[in-house]
Order: structure tokens, then C-alpha cells, then sequence
């Protein structure tokens, strides 16, 4: 039961991430615009689709675990803070403290590995 659980609650984190990046493509450039309104430079967005895409994917695969998590971790910490900082609109103290549990699980992850079912146990 232990390891199926790792390998589902992995998932469960990394398909927000590679459908976020996903998402992001349709809507390049409405997410383009979002993000030049909120301060953040419009021209960062390849590299945010790369980083959820590619850090979806690594966790599904569970390969470099660890790595991934931290950094999908202050990622999200940082989408938290630049995009959902008005804490007035219920809305976004919600998507706020939705970033920070996120977050959270990423950090688990990333102190316990990736656990059976996965690329990084497969190298050991």
C-alpha cells in the first residue's frame, strides 16, 4: 500500500504542473499579458511552460525527484506571492494558500523521495 501511494500521490502533484504548461500553450498569449499586468516580463513564459512541463514530467517519471520538488516548491512559493498576493478577493486567498499546500507536498516529496515506483529507485 506504501508504495502504490507514493506513486499516486507523485502523480497527483505533477499533473498540475504538466497541465498548467499545457494550458499555458493554448493560451500563450493571454498568459503572456497576465503576466506583463502583474509586473512579471511576458518573455519568462517559455521558461515557466518549460519548468511545468518538464518538472510534470520528471515527477511522474519520478527522475531527480528531489531536485524537482525543491524547485517546483519555491516556484510555486513564488507564482503564490507575484500572482495571488490580494488577499481582499477570497479568490485568490484561496489560489494563495492552494500555491502554499502545494508547495508543502513538494517538500515532503523532496525529503522522502520518490519512493518505489520510479526512475530515481531504479538508479540505485
Amino acid at each position: 500500500m506504501k508504495q502504490i501511494s507514493e506513486f499516486i500521490a507523485r502523480i497527483l502533484l505533477a499533473q498540475i504542473f504538466f497541465l498548467a504548461g499545457y494550458n499555458k500553450i493554448g493560451g500563450y498569449e493571454s498568459t503572456q499579458e497576465y503576466m506583463n499586468a502583474t509586473g512579471v516580463p511576458g518573455e519568462l513564459l517559455p521558461l515557466v511552460i518549460l519548468l511545468e512541463l518538464g518538472g510534470g514530467l520528471a515527477l511522474i517519471a519520478g527522475w531527480k525527484t528531489q531536485w524537482i520538488s525543491l524547485i517546483l516548491a519555491l516556484f510555486t512559493v513564488a507564482a503564490a506571492i507575484l500572482f495571488h498576493n490580494n488577499f481582499d478577493d477570497q479568490m485568490q486567498l484561496i489560489m494563495f494558500q492552494k500555491n502554499i499546500a502545494i508547495a508543502g507536498g513538494l517538500i515532503l516529496l523532496a525529503v522522502y523521495g520518490a519512493g518505489t515506483y520510479s526512475v530515481d529507485r531504479l538508479k540505485r
